[in-house]
């Protein structure tokens, strides 16, 4: 007799967790696109060709395009062209310069043919490439139905079927469901996936229902945008009755729409676009434009004609592509709601006696109540990354002022008394909603003392959430407190403004502005979950943070640190990877996975220590002492087992537990360069100067100078502070869709660019030691991360011991060869290698 224990209820209760789903609000999500098995990264340097500039010091911009120009050589240039993105940086900190290319064909935008080109001194450092290369197409290309969204949800529905029918033969061999036994591992993944199935595929069949039912209005004309918008938000709303209704009846959604055509006076290689207002479910006009996809089609891809949407709901916030032509199909979809130093003048506050703000919050490092108490801190703004501190910015970018309409004020900077400034917009959202500019925000008056008491008592479950509510003004405090710290320190390791930063104000160093980070305290719109919104830069990203109903009281997970930081970091790698204005790259599979690993790596590590301990993640708020993930992250295989290939394993299909395994392998290859350079107690750079420079102090090596007489990078001495840089510095140097190959070769690149690459053995030993060395590959990856993966253990070969002889590792599509295996091995038979 079968025993299900409470335990493992517990487990599959909190499975959701950082998930896309909460438990009282119907929220949903889709994600999925064509898998592009031509995509490579190049991670070896390029010595310049005779077409070359030549000389290190050509402009980057030049060496880039000339690249650029030669790699895609081959392409029918009369029908083929790119253009470099005006988000490519220079990065301050590293000298690197990061360059985006996207492709046109015929005039129109391929939404995912990228080229990302990392050049330093003359030489293309790295580079990522996945530009079309099929056969040339006339006019807006072919309308040949191509249905990757089909193919994907025949695979999935595959292996739904597999999975339960592994779960029923456990049953039937009379396992008992407890907590860790394969057969409640098989009912939490069961309990998942489903809703995955069910809200990616229910309506893979509609569009072609609908046409064949003459649902929509004849036309010679069926290149309709709101025709295709529809057919999405049919998909995509979580409300089964508007869904039916749109379905029943879709004219009269249609004739409501109103497309405007944006008008672009500088044009430029912009292709067609619009905005649609009145569309169902959604909360904001709807962005649209034509483009191409890329769809894979008998070995080879084609050029699918979409209209690409970026469609903001209540609960998500999409950019999906849909077919031109009926039966409108969805060719991808990518949700940017994840669940979880130049001298500069100061700035000064206006006036300037205003006082620094004080604050009464767990301090920096104390991840939660259950590891310390609350403290006075005070604003520790830095002058670098926030030069008129937390508590002011322009009239002129304030959401709250008349003079972000348009008009101007002689007084440039307001200082506020609340949980208002340039980095954070923080506040209650009792009632989940999307409005937030005249939220509830505590007012701590001119002193700027944010003193408020914390201390919930046990209720009866009828008054949890009141009680969690007393605490309001304490809970904001913190929430602003973490964001603007955590903007901060990201800031100093590279995370700046023209690398697409959250800032309201720029203070003229780039980027795009008023993209403040809107965060939701208690956010009334779900329970035990936490997510993060991230639009391309000039976008405000919004953090949306719950109470967990785990515990009585209620637990807020505005106070644990490691939550915040985790949803924080889902717009930091979304606008480090391949560029800040562009968000689809980390939508679903390993690139989607690392996303969610980042987040819980970058969290670990900035509440870790000297003395090693093993981490969970979210335990506290949680109530669960080994968090919400399979495994507590930890150097003892017996603690975590997770290597490269136990993403084959059942329960290991999405992004979350995807990212587990990331961020395991980035916490083990932590630690051999801690074990090798040591630790520092803060990861926080010394304050700069008043002349804007910084300091060496304890922090970074000394610095270095190039035989010209310039400055090196400033690199950090200790090993957490270092893996810290090389993790952002790689985000930067990897290509749009990265594999779990790419963005290892990134890191190694990132300090191959930064220290010449003194840590190559000790990353490559961390990456093998969880079975990414180079001979690691996968065989038929899948949308959603399914695919078969061969471990290796073995280190580089050039960091063995003579005497240890290493197998050559089987070739793949990085190394020349035809065959459809993504592989770790070295890239260094192709054109321009040095």
């Amino acid at each position: 007799m079968r025993r299900l224990l409470v335990a493992s209820l517990v487990a599959v209760g909190l499975a959701g967790a950082f998930a896309h789903a909460h438990d009282n609000s119907g929220r949903k999500t889709l994600g999925f696109g064509p898998v592009h098995d031509h995509a490579v990264y190049r991670s070896t340097r390029v010595a310049p060709s005779d077409n070359f500039m030549g000389a290190s010091t050509a402009d980057p911009f030049d060496v880039a395009e000339e690249f650029i120009t030669e790699l895609t050589q081959d392409t029918d240039r009369d029908s083929s062209s790119f253009f470099i993105r005006r988000d490519s940086y220079t990065d301050k900190n590293t000298g690197i310069t990061h360059v985006y290319a996207r492709q046109y064909v015929n005039g129109i935008e391929v939404a995912d043919g990228d080229i990302n080109v990392n050049v330093k001194d003359g030489v293309v450092l790295s580079y990522g490439d996945s530009f079309y290369r099929g056969e040339a197409v006339s006019g807006f290309g072919s309308s040949t139905p191509v249905d990757p969204h089909s193919d994907y949800c025949q695979k999935l529905t595959a292996e739904l079927t597999r999975r339960a029918e592994a779960r029923q033969s456990l049953y039937n061999a009379g396992e008992q469901v407890v907590l860790g036994s394969q057969t409640a591992k098989a009912d939490l993944d069961m309990g998942v996936l489903p809703s995955v199935h069910e809200w990616n595929c229910a309506h893979v069949d509609t569009p072609f229902t609908m046409a064949a039912e003459g649902k929509f209005s004849s036309n010679d004309d069926n290149m309709y945008s709101e025709q295709a918008l529809l057919q999405f938000m049919i998909a995509a709303t979580p409300n089964s009755g508007l869904a039916q209704s749109m379905v029943e009846n879709p004219s009269s959604f249609v004739e409501k729409m109103r497309v405007t055509p944006v008008h672009d006076f500088h044009g430029g290689n912009a292709s067609p676009s619009f905005v649609i207002d009145n569309v169902p479910d959604a909360v904001a006009p709807v962005k649209a434009k034509m483009a191409f996809v890329q769809v894979p089609t008998d070995g080879s891809s084609t050029l699918q004609p979409v209209w690409k949407f970026e469609v903001e709901m209540q609960d998500n916030w999409y950019e999906t592509a849909v077919s031109v032509m009926p039966p409108h199909r969805i060719i991808s979809v990518v949700d940017w709601a994840s669940d979880s130093p130049m001298p500069v003048a100061p700035v000064p506050k206006e006036p300037s006696e205003t006082p620094v703000a004080t604050y009464n919050v767990f301090p920096w490092g104390v991840n939660d109540p259950a590891v310390g108490e609350r403290s006075i801190e005070k604003e520790n703004f830095d002058s670098l990354a926030s030069p008129v501190g937390w508590h002011s910015l322009p009239f002129d970018n304030d959401p709250a002022s008349e003079h972000s309409k348009g008009k101007k004020s002689s007084i440039k900077f307001r200082n506020t008394t609340d949980t208002w400034g340039n980095n954070v917009f923080a506040h209650e959202n009792w009632e989940g909603r999307n409005a937030w500019v005249t939220n509830y925000r505590p007012d701590a008056g001119k002193s700027l003392e944010f003193d408020y008491k914390y201390d919930p008592k046990e209720t009866n479950r009828t008054e949890s959430m009141e009680e969690a509510r007393k605490y309001i003004n304490a809970t904001v405090t913190q929430l602003f407190y973490t964001g603007n710290m955590i903007h901060d320190l990201y800031y100093r390791y590279g995370f700046d403004e023209v690398s697409g930063n959250f800032q309201q104000h720029n203070f003229g160093r780039g980027g795009e502005e008023d993209d403040a980070v809107i965060m939701n305290a208690q956010d009334g719109s779900g329970f035990n979950n936490a997510n993060f919104m991230t639009p391309p830069d000039g976008q405000n990203g919004r953090c949306r943070m719950y109470l967990w109903n785990t515990a009585n009281p209620y637990r807020d997970g505005d106070l644990e640190a490691g939550i915040v930081i985790h949803e924080y970091s889902h717009g930091l790698s979304t606008r480090l990877t391949g560029g800040p204005a562009n968000s689809g790259c980390l939508g679903w599979g390993e690139s989607g996975g690392m996303g969610e690993g980042w987040g819980d790596f970058l969290g670990t590590t900035i509440r870790s220590n000297k003395n090693y301990s093993d981490y969970a993640m979210g335990a506290w708020a949680a109530n669960r002492p080994t968090g919400i993930r399979n495994f507590v992250y930890s150097l003892n295989d017996t603690i975590n087992p997770s290597t490269y290939k136990t993403l084959d394993k059942p329960g290991y299909w999405g992004v979350h537990a995807i990212g587990e395994v990331w961020a395991e392998i980035l916490w083990v290859v932590s630690q051999n360069l801690i074990a090798k350079h040591g630790f520092s107690d803060s990861l926080y750079p010394p304050q700069p100067n008043a002349d804007g420079t910084v300091p060496e102090g304890d922090f970074y090596r000394a610095q270095e100078y190039t035989a010209a007489g310039v400055k090196k990078p400033l690199i950090p001495k200790h090993g957490n502070s270092l893996i810290f840089q090389l993790v952002l510095n790689g985000m930067k140097l990897q290509p749009c869709r990265p594999s779990f190959f790419d963005a290892r070769d990134a890191i190694i690149a990132a300090d191959e660019a930064l220290t010449s690459g003194e840590n190559f053995c000790e990353l490559w030993d961390g990456f093998a030691k969880r079975g990414l060395g180079p001979g690691a590959k996968v065989e038929g990856r899948t949308p959603w991360g399914g695919g078969i993966r061969t471990d290796d253990f073995k280190t580089h070969k050039t960091c063995v011991e003579e005497e240890e002889p290493v197998p050559t590792p089987e070739p793949g599509p990085g190394d020349g060869d035809d065959d459809d295996e993504d592989d770790g091995g070295d890239d260094d038979d192709w054109p321009w290698a040095q």
